[in-house]
């Protein structure tokens, strides 16, 4: 299994275009500079009034497959 960490801060009003499906795909830079592109909706169970915020380690198997998302 693959491990990145990411630091996100998504405001409500963003969250809220990736929610009605303008936008699928949530797009970051992990903190040793990689670039990782996930479906939004893996946050779903971490989004407050606010947005989403904090940080996440992403994890993926070796075909790169999205295998869960975990807030610290």
């Amino acid at each position: 299994m693959r491990q990145m960490t990411v630091d996100l801060n998504i405001s409500a009003d963003e969250y809220l275009a990736l929610y009605r499906g303008v936008v699928c795909d949530v797009i970051a830079k992990s903190r040793d500079g990689r670039t990782v592109r996930f479906p939004a909706n893996s946050l779903q169970k971490y989004v407050t009034r606010m947005g989403v915020s904090g940080t996440f380690d992403i994890y993926f198997d070796h075909h790169n497959k999205l295998l869960d998302v975990v807030k610290r």
